[in-house]
């Protein structure tokens, strides 16, 4: 009579497959400049990023932070923006400014 250990197996090759559903984080090219692209900045300020994901995405735009202060000029290039946080840190929204 032959024992078939099975259910160690399918366990392993379930959690493996798991594994591969789960989002991969997002790499994408730096954005040169200033902001010109409004959709697709909106479509990745929608995907809840850090701060360092910011920076990382548009090193040219100044990120300021809730508490953080600045001049009081009126930028209209897209180059400053005011971000709102969750209580994570991670950047819901904002404006530019």
């Amino acid at each position: 009579m032959r024992k078939f250990v099975i259910a160690p197996f399918v366990i392993a090759i379930a959690l493996a497959l798991g594994a591969c559903n789960q989002a991969a984080p997002q790499t994408s090219n730096p954005v040169a400049g200033f902001v010109t692209d409004m959709h697709s900045f909106d479509a990745f300020i929608a995907t809840h990023p850090t701060p360092d994901q910011f920076h990382q995405r548009y090193p040219d735009v100044q990120l300021v932070l809730p508490g953080t202060m600045t001049t009081m000029e009126v930028r209209a290039n897209n180059s400053r923006y005011f971000a709102e946080l969750d209580k994570e840190g991670r950047i819901t929204g904002g404006r530019f400014g």
